[in-house]
């Protein structure tokens, strides 16, 4: 069975938490490394949510003709093919 991954705003927030935690100062070394460690683990999640996001997202853009098109996010108008 796969394990559920925590939602985007739950790993961001958590994020948070380790940064404040890191930045404190008052952890100790093997903690300090855990953290690191499952913060770069929540970075990389996060960004392959992102990523996943972005290929998902589409806008519409109007042409010069006045008709409509379906372009990729990010691609500032040019049909996707």
């Amino acid at each position: 069975m796969a394990t559920k991954q925590p939602d985007f705003e739950a790993s961001m927030q958590r994020l948070e938490e380790i940064v404040r935690a890191l930045d404190g100062g008052t952890e100790g070394l093997d903690r300090s490394l855990k953290l690191y460690e499952e913060g770069i683990k929540l970075v990389r999640t996060c960004t392959e949510t992102l990523e996943r996001a972005e290929q998902k997202v589409k806008q519409l853009s109007l042409r010069m003709d006045g008709s409509v098109a379906l372009t990729d996010f990010g691609t500032d108008g040019e049909d996707a093919e």
